[in-house]
C-alpha cells in the first residue's frame, strides 16, 4: 500500500520472473486487515462504484503516507497490486518472515530500485499485470510528499495506461499523513482517513504512448483529477530530491520528461 513505489517508477523486478498474483495469502490477508482496518480506523471511502469489477484498471493516487499502499487494497472492492521494495521481503528469522508475509498480504510485488533501464523493467512488470486484466495503484508523484501539497506528475502511470488502454481511476487520500506521518514507526489511531475513488479516466483521446505530447496531456488529466478528489494545495513542480552534484542540478533544470 510504501512502497515507495509501490509504485515509484525508479524500481526494477527483484527476480527475473513472471510477476506473482494475489494468491492464497493475499486473500487471507484481505479477509483479515480489511475487517479489522474499518473496525480501528473507521475511513470513510467513497466513491467505490466508480470502480471497474473486472479487468485492467490503474489507480492512481496523492501519495502522503507510508499507509497509502495499505489505505487503498482496503478500501478497493477487488484485488490490488503494487510495487514494494525488495528489502521489505528480505528479511531474516521470525520478523523477517512475518515483514515478507504483511507484505504479500497487502498485494505488494517486490521490486529493486534504480534509474535507466530499472525504471523500463517496473513499467513492463505492471504492464504484465495490467495484460493479465488485474489492477495496479501507483503514485504519480513519484514518492511521498512531505508537505502536505500535490506535486505534479511523472508520466509513468499515462504511459501505461496509454500503452495498455487500461482506464485510470483517480484517489484521493486524505489524512493518511496524520495517522502516519513520514518517520513515524506505528500509525494512530486517533486521525481517520478518507478515500475517494473517482469516474474512470479513458485517455486514450490524447493520443499514442509513443507519443510525448500525449503522455504528457494524460498526465495533467489525471492529476487534474486527483486533485478535484484530495483538495490539497498544488506545489507546481516535481517532488524530487535534492541534487547532490553538479550534474544532477544540470539535469533537474534541463528539459526532460519525468517518468
Amino acid at each position: 500500500m510504501t512502497s515507495e513505489q509501490s509504485v515509484e517508477p525508479d524500481s526494477s523486478p527483484a527476480e527475473s520472473e513472471q510477476p506473482r498474483h494475489a494468491g492464497f495469502t493475499y486473500a487471507l490477508g484481505r479477509s483479515l486487515i480489511s475487517p479489522l482496518a474499518r473496525v480501528v480506523y473507521r475511513p470513510r471511502i467513497e466513491g467505490r462504484e466508480n470502480v471497474p469489477r473486472t479487468g485492467a484498471v490503474i489507480f492512481a493516487s496523492n501519495h502522503l503516507s507510508f499507509i497509502d499502499s495499505i489505505a487503498i487494497p482496503v478500501a478497493a472492492p477487488r484485488p490490488v497490486h503494487f510495487l514494494a521494495k525488495s528489502s521489505y521481503f528480505e528479511g531474516t528469522g521470525l520478523k523477517g518472515w512475518l515483514g515478507k508475509t504483511f507484505f504479500e498480504s497487502i498485494g505488494a510485488i517486490p521490486v529493486r530500485r534504480g534509474a535507466g533501464q530499472a525504471a523500463l523493467d517496473a513499467l513492463d512488470l505492471q504492464r504484465q499485470l495490467l495484460d493479465d486484466g488485474l489492477a495496479v495503484a501507483l503514485y504519480p508523484e513519484g514518492t511521498r510528499s512531505t508537505d502536505g501539497r500535490l506535486y505534479k506528475g511523472r508520466t509513468g502511470v499515462a504511459f501505461l495506461a496509454l500503452q495498455t488502454g487500461a482506464p485510470v481511476v483517480p484517489v484521493g487520500l486524505i489524512g493518511t499523513d496524520k495517522v502516519m506521518p513520514v518517520g513515524a514507526k506505528l500509525p494512530t489511531v486517533k486521525e481517520r482517513i478518507t478515500v475517494r475513488f473517482g469516474a474512470p479516466l479513458d485517455l486514450s483521446p490524447h493520443g499514442p504512448a509513443s507519443s510525448g505530447r500525449a503522455r504528457r496531456l494524460a498526465t495533467d488529466e489525471i492529476m487534474a483529477a486527483i486533485h478535484a478528489l484530495s483538495g490539497q494545495e498544488l506545489a507546481g513542480a516535481y517532488n524530487e530530491a535534492p541534487a547532490q552534484n553538479t550534474i544532477e542540478k544540470i539535469k533537474q533544470v534541463l528539459p526532460h520528461e519525468r517518468r
